[in-house]
């Protein structure tokens, strides 16, 4: 009812997190409420918060598979769209374990699977950094993630893995380093 009102802006943002509706409904999982914002021609599905975090980078950091690939089904939308740390909704999906939401995130051909954060750091260091093999597996899947990829600090995916003692992680990057 509210959407059919001509006073009301669905794009408007809260002054304390510069979110908007489709923002908050993305981070909290709500899909039908996120295709409904969608429908409605005047809110921006790349506008980002005060960390600069897009609907997609938070729906994708909370593993909202859902509200991921609703998301993702526009055009307009940006899926590399980096945050203030220079995260994209990929590396905070891989950074939290989210294998769901990552692999919905790697069907969309315009997707960068190996762009590296303000750290060099890229969605595999953080995947193998915090252990989660699901979402490391996936993305050794494909042909243009480097698993030797160095960060800011010349740390390896597979030293991260080793370092913070996930030995199947380490074990399953090791058999593809370059």
């Amino acid at each position: 009812m509210l959407l059919g009102r001509n006073d009301v802006n669905p794009d408007i943002a809260d002054i304390r997190y510069l979110r908007a509706a489709l923002s908050w409904a993305a981070r909290n999982g709500h899909e039908g409420v996120v295709r409904v914002l969608l429908e409605c021609n005047d809110v921006n599905p790349d506008k980002a918060d005060n960390w600069g975090q897009t609907p997609l980078s938070r729906a994708a950091k909370n593993g909202h598979r859902g509200a991921v690939r609703a998301l993702l089904e526009r055009n307009d939308l940006n899926p590399n769209k980096a945050d203030q740390c220079s995260q994209t909704p990929l590396s905070l999906a891989a950074e939290n374990g989210h294998e769901g939401a990552v692999r919905v995130l790697l069907e969309r051909n315009d997707l960068n699977p190996d762009k590296a954060d303000k750290w060099d750091q890229t969605p595999l260091s953080w995947a193998a950094r915090n252990g989660h093999e699901g979402v490391v597996r996936a993305l050794l899947g494909l042909s243009d993630v480097n698993p030797s990829k160095a960060d800011k600090w010349s740390r390896t995916p597979f030293f991260l893995a080793a370092k913070n003692g996930h030995k199947r992680v380490a074990t399953l990057l090791e058999s593809r380093r370059i």
